[in-house]
């Protein structure tokens, strides 16, 4: 999938690394990205074209696709993160990460894959994380809905090999973004992660894991459990 001259759309863009992935695509040459978030006027980067979208609204999922018609390459960035405990947490919370992560993504990808197919096929980018390999006790019911996005991911990317749209995961650990603020480790600059990213899209590849932690338990996963849950030895 070639990025310059391309038109996309991306969801979450007003702030975080959507916001670096729509500036990134405009650098590399893309013809109109889409800057999709809940509130468009806090969309803030010049040279995007603001979309009102909540991509758990059915409606607003269905309008945004009525309304760039012309997409040729998604870009699934839109997150939340409650931090709720699957065994102690709110359901609401709970039922809002899988809402936004599994179901949201869903609906994104059922309403422009007619848009993508139309339009010679194109890509779809699906926001992934190394918490969709592993389940941290911080954030289980994040970790479950990332898990259940990545099996989605996969399910696109056999589903929509025929109408020739490329799927591609982007899986990542912390980012200097507003969601892991409140978490004192080393985080990657969402900036470089966006370029590799879209050097990934590019590239044609399935999947992008673009940091030593995600490289870490993506290579973990073909050994025996206790590699990643030592309290279960």
């Amino acid at each position: 999938m070639q990025i310059n001259g391309a038109t996309a759309l991306v969801t979450g863009a007003n702030r975080g690394l959507g916001r670096r992935i729509a500036a990134a695509l405009l650098d590399r040459g893309a013809a109109r990205v889409y800057a999709a978030a809940r509130r468009p006027e806090s969309v803030d980067l010049p040279g995007v074209v603001p979309v009102r979208l909540d991509i758990t609204d059915p409606a607003q999922v269905a309008a945004a696709a009525d309304l760039a018609a012309d997409v040729d390459l998604l870009i699934n960035n839109a997150g939340s993160g409650t931090h709720a405990s699957l065994v102690a947490g709110d359901l609401a919370d709970i039922r809002l990460e899988m809402d936004t992560h599994y179901f949201g993504t869903l609906s994104m990808a059922r309403a422009f894959a007619p848009v993508l197919a139309g339009n010679g096929g194109g890509a779809l980018v699906n926001v992934l994380s190394v918490l969709s390999w592993f389940s941290s006790p911080l954030s289980d019911a994040y970790s479950a809905a990332k898990a259940a996005e990545l099996s989605l991911t996969n399910a696109l990317r056999v589903r929509l090999a025929d109408q020739k749209t490329q799927v591609t995961a982007l899986h990542v650990g912390y980012m200097d973004t507003d969601m892991a603020a409140h978490v004192d480790v080393q985080k990657s600059d969402p900036a470089v992660i966006a370029n590799l990213l879209l050097d990934g899209v590019d590239a044609g590849q399935p999947e992008v894991v673009a940091d030593d932690i995600s490289r870490t338990v993506r290579a973990a996963l073909s050994g025996p459990l206790s590699a990643l849950y030592p309290e279960v030895a």
